[in-house]
């Protein structure tokens, strides 16, 4: 069969599409097939500031972060510790919200980055936003995935709807704490990953992640073949190899912006990314940049 040319752009063109809808799977998938660890950093959007949210990401993702967390800022944000909430208070009084989180999303897209991005946020303000919007503006933005630890199952199905409508993966968020049959019905068609809580607690650096949590994740394991990702209290390297064998990825938060705090602006990005590089165990990763 010969093609025409115009049938070879709609080829490329729908090859490029269906890789932008699938950011999330594909880099799972790359993690696997080179077995590897994922990194996922967690910033607060506006903290330091806009711009430096704007200049750290392509950073995280130059050092090797294989999916970047993007917090919006809460006034009330109860599955934080008091590290995120001290960013999240600062970017709340640089006037950043949902709207300026998103804007954040597209300028990033805009410059290039195609690490898949997860919007972390609390849901009123995307109740507020207008579910079915805030699901458009999402896609428009290049956001992959979204999740908010304050929606229990029982009322999340809206938004879910909304979100499949454009291609967005809700991601499930469990606890230690959660029963067998709680796991299985909150993690039932879930897509992206599942995010399992290591401690029962808010967000925060520790010395060491709990000893429960290998049961935990195989208990898991049992309802869902998406990948797992492992976060709350995970500061370093050695936290990383300790899940190896039985998570797929870390999510990093409060280390890094604990970090931040302590250091200079003009040095920040090379820190941040030397820092993702580190929790990779120095694997020659680009990132996706």
């Amino acid at each position: 069969m010969v093609y025409s040319p115009e049938d070879e752009h709609c080829f490329r063109y729908l090859n490029i599409l269906y890789k932008t809808m699938n950011r999330l799977k594909n880099r799972f998938e790359a993690l696997r097939d080179k077995g590897e660890m994922g990194i996922i950093p967690y910033l607060t959007v506006g903290f330091p500031s806009v711009e430096d949210t704007l200049n750290l990401i392509p950073a995280l993702a130059a050092g090797g972060a294989d999916v970047i967390e993007l917090g919006v800022p809460f006034s009330d944000p109860l599955a934080d510790g008091p590290t995120i909430q001290r960013s999240s208070f600062h970017a709340l009084s640089q006037g950043v919200n949902l709207a300026v989180c998103m804007d954040v999303c597209k300028e990033l897209r805009q410059r290039g980055l195609e690490t898949p991005i997860v919007l972390m946020g609390y849901y009123n303000p995307i109740f507020n936003y207008g579910l079915r919007d805030f699901a458009e503006r999402c896609k428009d933005s290049g956001v992959d995935g979204l999740i908010v630890p304050d929606l229990p199952y029982e009322e999340s199905s809206p938004l879910k709807q909304e979100c499949r409508s454009y291609g967005i993966n809700v991601i499930p968020l469990l606890a230690p704490t959660s029963t067998d049959s709680r796991i299985q019905q909150t993690c039932e068609g879930a897509e992206g990953f599942v995010y399992c809580v290591s401690l029962t607690g808010v967000t925060g650096a520790r010395e060491e992640i709990p000893d429960s949590v290998p049961d935990f994740i195989r208990r898991v394991k049992k309802y869902v073949n998406i990948p797992i990702a492992v976060g709350f209290g995970i500061s370093k390297r050695s936290h990383v190899e300790s899940l190896t064998q039985i998570a797929d990825a870390a999510v990093v938060g409060s280390a890094l912006i604990e970090m931040l705090e302590n250091t200079q602006s003009d040095q920040r990005e090379e820190v941040v990314k030397q820092f993702v590089s580190q929790l990779k165990g120095n694997y020659d990763a680009q990132g996706g940049q």
